[in-house]
């Protein structure tokens, strides 16, 4: 276990905020973070991975938590179970090379393995939903553990029950998915190559990935709109006709356009990223710019994948 008092969190979120915890505490094992809980019981508390879909928009007075647990295991031919602190990008390298295939399309995802159950990770056509068998927890206030089953933890686009009705009461120790053999280097590969081609590489340039989630529209809105827009990119979904927010945003004119030290990524305008010397209130200062644009253009409302904190 490891307790840092007052210290940055530069090097735990993504954005690059140079930002302050009261406290920041590493646990090595599940009884370490239960008997962490105890300890600071009604504090408040924040528990982070990569820091990959985070804001933060000012110094944190509580205490953050991250996991160093960081291994995995097979549990059978077909199922691993990795603890909630391996990054998740690690785990598909090391199941690439031991062949074995299904999370290929996932490579490259930043974040952490406990974060891949809370919000649903997902590219190409893969969601982690789509491999995850169970999600193992450690409830907070009863320091109980429980496993979520895939139908339980209720998955959604960038979505899950931890995120809602749970949000705060548990927290992901283990995710166990489900694996098969197979060769999935020229997939991973690929998806590499595409995303870096596209994305800003986490660690040298401030983003967070995806800001915005794709957004969901009736199918006569989405009709009306292809009357206007006939290039319009749509796909039909249970959920109602997703319309990818990249081409909202770029139709607005937003792409490589900048506010303060923000800017919406030239190559990707689902992304904005820090130029080095952006303040939390640019970032969410050119969010809501561009999100007030596509909704006055569209009549869409994008929200953020990103959470403010």
């Amino acid at each position: 276990m490891r307790n840092l008092e007052n210290i940055s969190l530069l090097p735990y979120n993504t954005f690059g905020m140079d930002v302050k915890a009261r406290l920041f505490v590493e646990y090595d094992s599940v009884d370490e973070l239960r008997q962490i809980l105890s300890d600071h019981h009604g504090e408040q508390i924040l528990h982070i991975g990569q820091g990959s879909n985070l804001l933060f928009t000012k110094d944190f007075d509580g205490v953050i938590l991250h996991s160093r647990m960081c291994r995995a295991r097979f549990l059978d031919d077909e199922t691993v179970e990795a603890q909630n602190g391996l990054r998740l990008d690690d785990l598909i390298e090391q199941l690439t090379d031991m062949n074995y295939c299904g999370m290929e399309k996932l490579s490259l995802i930043p974040g952490e393995v406990g974060a891949s159950a809370v919000q649903n990770v997902g590219a190409y056509g893969t969601e982690a939903k789509d491999v995850i068998l169970a999600v193992k927890t450690l409830n907070t206030e009863t320091l109980k553990e429980r496993v979520f089953t895939n139908a339980e933890c209720r998955f959604g686009y960038r979505d899950s029950i931890f995120k809602h009705e749970l949000k705060g009461k548990y927290i992901v120790t283990s995710v166990t998915y489900h694996v098969a053999k197979g060769n999935a280097r020229a997939t991973r590969d690929e998806i590499i190559q595409t995303r870096l081609a596209k994305l800003p590489e986490v660690g040298k340039v401030g983003s967070a990935g995806s800001f915005f989630m794709n957004p969901f529209v009736p199918e006569a809105q989405a009709q009306n709109l292809l009357k206007h827009y006939p290039a319009m990119p749509h796909y039909e979904t249970p959920q109602g006709v997703k319309i990818p927010a990249a081409w909202l945003i770029e139709q607005c004119g937003w792409k490589g356009k900048s506010l303060g030290g923000a800017q919406v990524w030239q190559k990707q305008p689902l992304v904005i990223v820090n130029d080095g010397n952006a303040t939390p209130d640019d970032i969410i200062a050119l969010a809501e710019a561009v999100r007030n644009s596509v909704k006055q253009k569209f009549n869409i409302d994008i929200k953020p994948e990103v959470n403010y904190i």
